[in-house]
């Protein structure tokens, strides 16, 4: 890993493929990490170290199968900031916590948000609640029906 700044790296290959396998397998112990690598487990756990403490890698997750749970409604909203709202509207935007994530994004849209709730009451009333917001202009939203 290649320090380019404070607070940014960039990853070489070692890095990048060591993250590919972590999101394969998260729980993989080192000396398999290693044996894939061809590295030593000290070798590979050096690197998971800094990978840690510089705050390039921010810990590791349990993965679910996006459409495991059938009585959720998930969706992408996508949304339009008027002038130079975008950091207040989305201080405001992080409180709803039906909104998992929020990306910025270039394009017509300035804010992407992913939507997850219970039912369609839950899915309306998140709609209305993102719309009064001010300093949004628009949004559009698409429920996600299947994950391939």
């Amino acid at each position: 890993m290649v320090k380019s700044s404070p607070t940014k790296y960039i990853f070489d290959d070692h890095d990048r493929t060591l993250i590919g396998l972590l999101r394969t397998d998260g729980r993989a112990p080192v000396s398999k990490l290693a044996e894939i690598m061809g590295v030593s487990r000290a070798t590979v756990q050096t690197q998971l170290d800094r990978l840690l403490a510089s705050g390039a890698l921010l810990g590791f997750t349990a993965r679910v199968r996006e459409d495991y749970d059938a009585n959720q409604i998930r969706a992408i909203m996508m949304i339009e900031v008027s002038g130079r709202n975008t950091t207040q509207v989305i201080n405001k935007l992080r409180g709803l916590t039906a909104l998992t994530a929020i990306h910025t994004t270039s394009g017509k849209w300035d804010l992407i948000a992913e939507v997850l709730v219970e039912n369609l009451s839950e899915f309306d009333a998140v709609l209305r609640e993102v719309r009064l917001v001010d300093g949004i202009l628009n949004s559009e939203t698409s429920i996600l029906l299947s994950s391939i």
